[in-house]
């Protein structure tokens, strides 16, 4: 499989005690993983994506293709 290049958002959650996983090019999940640690959840992000994306060929719907976000600063 080629390399996937899509932006993950990885996030703590002291609700859940978790690192949450979001990818705005699949708007319709909201969170679409998580991990107890951040590099577990940034494993989990990356299969997640391959996941959504299989399902999506398996239907015939289109996969979204993967957006450019600007850098972020996070203070």
């Amino acid at each position: 499989m080629e390399t996937l290049k899509y932006t993950l958002i990885i996030q703590w959650s002291e609700e859940d005690q978790l690192y949450l996983v979001h990818c705005p090019d699949f708007p319709w999940q909201q969170f679409i993983t998580h991990g107890r640690t951040y590099q577990e959840a940034a494993r989990n992000g990356q299969a997640a994506i391959e996941g959504l994306i299989a399902v999506l060929q398996d239907n015939h719907q289109p996969v979204p293709v993967p957006s450019i976000s600007p850098m972020l600063n996070v203070v």
